[in-house]
C-alpha cells in the first residue's frame, strides 16, 4: 500500500539565504522532491541534498512553466507517496500563485501545509531602512501588482486616495505607465519613489527619486527585474548611503512624537 504523500508550499524569503525561516528549512530537510522557482536563492538548496530538484521557472516577464502543469505535478508526486516542497521566492501567498496550488491540492484531496516567508516587497523597504508604515505619514501599506492578468487598468484613483504606501510587484516593464497613471489619478509628481533591485541579495541596488522622474532615472541606471517599486512619503527615510546616488533631496522628516 502506498503511503500518502504531502506537499509543503514554502516561502523562501526575499533573496538573502539567511532570511528563510527555520520551519522552511525543516521542510526542505525532509523533502524527496523540491519544485523551485527561478527567484529562489540557489544557496538554499544546500538544505535538501537528498532531494530531487525540479526547476519550474516563474519569473516575471520571462518564459515560465505553465501553472496547470505545476499543479498536476504536485498532485501526482504526492499521490505517489512523496514528500514535496514547492519552494517559492518571498511568500507563497503574496503574488506567488500559492493560492492556486493550494486549491488544486485541496480539490485533489492531497495533504498540504503552507509555510509563510518574508515577502519581497516589505523586505525591499526594510533593506533600505524605509518603514512601510509610519505614524503621521500614512495609515497603511498596499501591496499591488504592476499589471493585471487580463491587461485591464488598475484602480489608480483608489490607490492614490488610499494614502497608503504603495509597494508594487512585477512593475518594472510598466514603470513609465505606472508613473503616468498615478499622476493622472491625482498623485503629486513630487511623491517620493524608490526602486530596489534584487532586494536583500549581495547584488542589491536601489534608486530614490520622485514618481515623475523615476522612469528616466531607472532607465539611465538600467534597473531591471526582479525589482520592487515603492511609492509614498515614507521613502524620504531611505538611507542615502545604501542608494546608488542622490537623485532628489527631500525635506527632513522629524521624528513622530511618541506621546
Amino acid at each position: 500500500m502506498t503511503t500518502a504523500g504531502k506537499v509543503f508550499l514554502v516561502g523562501a524569503g526575499p533573496g538573502d539565504p539567511d532570511l528563510i525561516t527555520l520551519k522552511a528549512i525543516k521542510a526542505l530537510q525532509q523533502a524527496e522532491v523540491v519544485l523551485v522557482d527561478d527567484l529562489v536563492n540557489p544557496d538554499l538548496l544546500a538544505h535538501c541534498p537528498q532531494a530531487r530538484i525540479v526547476h519550474v521557472g516563474k519569473r516575471g516577464g520571462c518564459k515560465s512553466t505553465p501553472q496547470p502543469f505545476i499543479n498536476r505535478m504536485l498532485i501526482a508526486l504526492a499521490e505517489q507517496g512523496q514528500i514535496v516542497v514547492r519552494l517559492k521566492g518571498g511568500d507563497p501567498f503574496v503574488f506567488g500563485r500559492g493560492g492556486e496550488e493550494m486549491l488544486a491540492l485541496r480539490a485533489a484531496g492531497v495533504a498540504y501545509e503552507v509555510i509563510p516567508g518574508m515577502t519581497s516587497g516589505l523586505s525591499a523597504c526594510a533593506s533600505m531602512d524605509v518603514p512601510a508604515t509610519h505614524r503621521g505619514l500614512n495609515h497603511g501599506v498596499t501591496l499591488v501588482t504592476g499589471h493585471t492578468q487580463d491587461g485591464g487598468p488598475l484602480p489608480w484613483r483608489a490607490l492614490v486616495e488610499s494614502n497608503t504606501t504603495l509597494v508594487i510587484y512585477m512593475g518594472m516593464q510598466h514603470l513609465a505607465d505606472i508613473s503616468r497613471e498615478l499622476i493622472a489619478a491625482g498623485m503629486s509628481p513630487a511623491m517620493p519613489c524608490m526602486v530596489v533591485e534584487s532586494a536583500t541579495r549581495e547584488d542589491e541596488r536601489a534608486l530614490v527619486s520622485t514618481i515623475a522622474a523615476m522612469p528616466l532615472y531607472s532607465h539611465q541606471h538600467q534597473m531591471k527585474s526582479p525589482a520592487m517599486i515603492v511609492v509614498g512619503e515614507v521613502v524620504k527615510m531611505a538611507n542615502s548611503a545604501k542608494t546608488l546616488q542622490a537623485l532628489h533631496q527631500f525635506d527632513y522628516l522629524p521624528a513622530v512624537n511618541a506621546n
